[in-house]
């Protein structure tokens, strides 16, 4: 296991094996990917970044289970599911999903399509601004 994760983790180790789950998730249904460690968030990103995993408080502190990571994600329309915590519009037609993980199962086939749709997302966006540069 990469030093800069297991140090993202110190303030909550036991959220690790959920991070790995979806880690492993990510590589094993999405190419290709790159991680980038950085100090309040771990970067998955083909070109462009496409998912992201923290501790972003997206519930009140007495609503939030004692151990979890956020993953968060984005997609050109707003997802209506109660697994959604938040979704903002930051840019038009660009929504922001952010979904607290409390357990290894909730790492599944639902919020792997999203994260999958996302990667999709972000990679369009990228060969759209490849197209405008050449022309």
């Amino acid at each position: 296991m990469n030093q800069e994760i297991l140090r993202f983790f110190d303030k909550m180790p036991e959220a690790l094996a959920l991070y790995e789950v979806f880690e492993q998730k990510v590589f094993s249904e999405i190419d290709p990917v790159a991680v980038k460690v950085q100090k309040t968030q771990i970067t998955f990103s083909n070109k462009y970044n496409f998912a992201f995993v923290s501790f972003l408080p997206v519930r009140r502190a007495k609503e939030r289970p004692k151990i979890y990571i956020v993953i968060t994600f984005g997609l050109g329309y707003c997802v209506e599911s109660p697994r959604i915590d938040v979704a903002t519009e930051p840019y038009p037609n660009r929504w922001t999903h952010h979904v607290l993980v409390a357990s290894e199962e909730e790492v599944d086939e639902e919020l792997m399509g999203w994260v999958k749709e996302a990667a999709a997302f972000s990679a369009a966006k990228f060969r759209r601004s490849t197209r405008e540069r050449k022309q």
